[in-house]
């Protein structure tokens, strides 16, 4: 049963409660630890992207476009939209052929609030190239340059490059894939239907790369890793998450955010993965779980944990930007 994981609260009383389930297994899907219900089922999210990429990465698709470690972690992002960030997408749709029109995903509001904000004061507008999973639209069309594959509908789930992914979801959950249930994502892709359990034994399978066979997939999903954790600011951006949780740890941790309250976390090199769903869909109550959770379990230290909690700032603030509340694990 879904579990209370957060408390809001202004002053003394609690305003909001967001329940949740947490999962916490090793590389063969054994739960060693669980809030709520580990085998709940939802969509992954943007907490797949590591794993759609992979059948660019092994086929090498590095190599042929000379894709640098920055332009893949952007592959794996759900970027928040900062000029670095945009400009960056930009080149790398460039070196593989393609231009900011040749993208699915639709125009959308950066996710760093100080850019959509500024891009409003200048009177403009945000493109496909603002939207968080432009990275990941720009790494599917470079898969089907690769292969030669069509570009038109790219995104959808008959198309060869998202077969080629589904199956790659398939292989890491050791499920088949026509048990993995099938949706879109608000970025026009498609996104998986699974367990909580399955999500997290994905991310501990790609936390132990050397038990992975074939040796060029053990390869691509070093390579991936590799990109995440050295280039976590091109995985989120400023204030997020997964950019604190990887520089805090310099690297041994790797985390993606998903959509809807879905995280997935690496303990790297250890063979555990974690994954998380709040119930309710609520972004903002996944840091202090995440947080707390990783300090009792002691992935991360103490020292570590105030850190993030600093960078991240679990204090909830009035228009004056005076703090009038807070949030707070209660598991």
């Amino acid at each position: 049963m879904t579990v209370e994981l957060v408390h809001a609260s202004r002053n003394r009383f609690v305003e909001n409660i967001y329940r949740g389930d947490v999962v916490v297994v090793n590389e063969k899907g054994d739960i060693l630890f669980e809030l709520g219900n580990g085998k709940k089922t939802t969509y992954w999210r943007s907490s797949a992207k590591p794993f759609q990429v992979l059948p660019f990465v092994e086929a090498g698709g590095m190599e042929t476009f000379r894709i640098t470690g920055e332009e893949l972690a952007l592959m794996c992002a759900s970027h928040g939209g900062e000029p670095e960030h945009v400009e960056k997408v930009r080149g790398l749709l460039e070196k593989i052929g393609f231009g900011e029109e040749d993208l699915r995903c639709g125009a959308a509001s950066p996710m760093y609030q100080p850019a959509a904000k500024k891009i409003l004061q200048q009177q403009q507008f945000w493109t496909a190239l603002h939207n968080c999973c432009s990275g990941k639209h720009a790494g599917m069309l470079a898969m089907a340059a690769l292969k030669n594959y069509p570009t038109e509908k790219y995104e959808v789930i008959s198309h060869p490059v998202q077969q080629e992914a589904l199956q790659v979801a398939a292989d890491f959950t050791e499920m088949e894939a026509t048990e993995i249930g099938i949706g879109v994502d608000g970025c026009g892709a498609p996104i998986y239907y699974l367990s909580l359990d399955k999500m997290a034994k994905a991310y501990a399978r790609l936390s132990q790369p050397e038990a992975i066979h074939p040796e060029s997939r053990a390869k691509a999903i070093t390579t991936i890793g590799k990109a995440m954790t050295d280039h976590a600011w091109y995985v989120a951006g400023t204030g997020r998450l997964d950019t604190v949780l990887m520089e805090v740890s310099k690297g041994r941790l790797l985390a993606k955010l998903g959509a809807d309250g879905v995280y997935g976390v690496s303990v790297m090199g250890e063979g555990i993965g974690i994954s998380l769903k709040i119930e309710s869909g609520v972004i903002r109550a996944i840091e202090p779980v995440i947080v707390e959770l990783l300090r009792r379990l002691s992935f991360i230290s103490d020292a570590e944990a105030l850190e993030m909690e600093h960078r991240l700032d679990f204090a909830i603030y009035n228009h004056r930007k005076e703090v009038i509340g807070v949030l707070k694990p209660v598991f």
